[in-house]
């Protein structure tokens, strides 16, 4: 595709994946390494990008880079592009046209099941595929997916949400350590020892705690599977949603009520541009499963 900004040049897949990366990962090398690039590498696409459409795309006069206004309106022609480029040239898609939900960590809980058996009864000639794709929006600003089960606040531009419901938040501690010992907890108890904090995909920060009550260390990972490794071998407590204990389990992690924590939203989010035409019954099926089991 070329816009004829630039004579000679044109703009190739990659530039449009790359500034994706950029405008997901808010950091250059947080993207290189999703793009398995070199950070040089992904500055000078990124460079060329905003040289042949003659406007700046990124604010590069922070350490987080953040979108131009200009940019925030390429996002989502570039992730409609590189979606459609994608979907036209998957062999299985000449067929059928999935409908891809992406999620960061525990899809719809206790309801992930549910909806997706129930989803192929409704609808077989639509396949729902659920992925997990660890960043904050699931995938869905780079256009790897065409929905999302997202929680806690998303302040990315050019989405739409709604929410599904709202989660009890609960305590991740070591399963043979004196915390696992109480039938609940409270922030206090875990703020004498270091939190794990998932920073590329998961919801809480140290802003959960009251100034002057915050934890003094956090330990940062990058993914939910590290984060129960950590929080397993003893480097801290964490924080999620009460559905992680449902998705998560694990040996050597202990779940407990966080009697003083508020909810966390779940969320249906997609982009605020044409999308795929199932999306509509996506989200009519998500909020019948929900208030069907919650009524039981």
């Amino acid at each position: 595709m070329s816009t004829g900004q630039s004579p000679g040049r044109t703009v190739e897949l990659r530039h449009l994946r790359a500034f994706l990366a950029v405008a997901e990962a808010g950091n250059v090398t947080r993207a290189a390494a999703a793009l398995r690039l070199t950070q040089p590498a992904v500055s000078r696409t990124l460079a060329a990008l905003e040289q042949h459409l003659g406007v700046r795309l990124v604010d590069r006069s922070t350490h987080h880079l953040s979108l131009t206004p200009e940019g925030v309106v390429f996002r989502d022609k570039a992730a409609a592009a590189v979606a459609a480029f994608d979907e036209a040239v998957d062999p299985g898609s000449l067929r059928r046209w999935p409908l891809r939900l992406g999620h960061a960590w525990s899809a719809l809980g206790p309801y992930t099941t549910p909806l997706l058996r129930s989803w192929q009864q409704r609808h077989p000639e639509t396949p729902l595929e659920l992925l997990r794709i660890d960043d904050r929006t699931a995938g869905l600003t780079r256009g790897e997916v065409d929905a999302a089960l997202l929680r806690g606040p998303v302040d990315a531009p050019g989405l739409v949400t709604e929410v599904l419901l709202s989660e009890d938040r609960v305590a991740a501690v070591t399963a043979d350590g004196p915390l696992a010992a109480h039938a609940t907890l409270r922030l206090a108890d875990l703020a004498g020892g270091p939190i794990v904090l998932n920073t590329v995909s998961g919801t809480t920060t140290i802003g959960l705690w009251p100034p002057g009550a915050r934890p003094a260390a956090t330990v940062t990972v990058a993914n939910t599977d590290d984060w129960l490794t950590a929080i397993a071998a003893g480097r801290g407590s964490g924080v999620s949603a009460a559905s992680t204990a449902d998705m998560h389990p694990h040996a050597g992690v202990a779940y407990r009520p966080l009697v003083d924590a508020p909810p966390v939203p779940l969320l249906l989010a997609r982009r605020d541009a044409p999308g795929h035409p199932a999306l509509p019954e996506l989200a009519a099926l998500a909020h019948e499963i929900i208030g069907h089991n919650i009524a039981r």
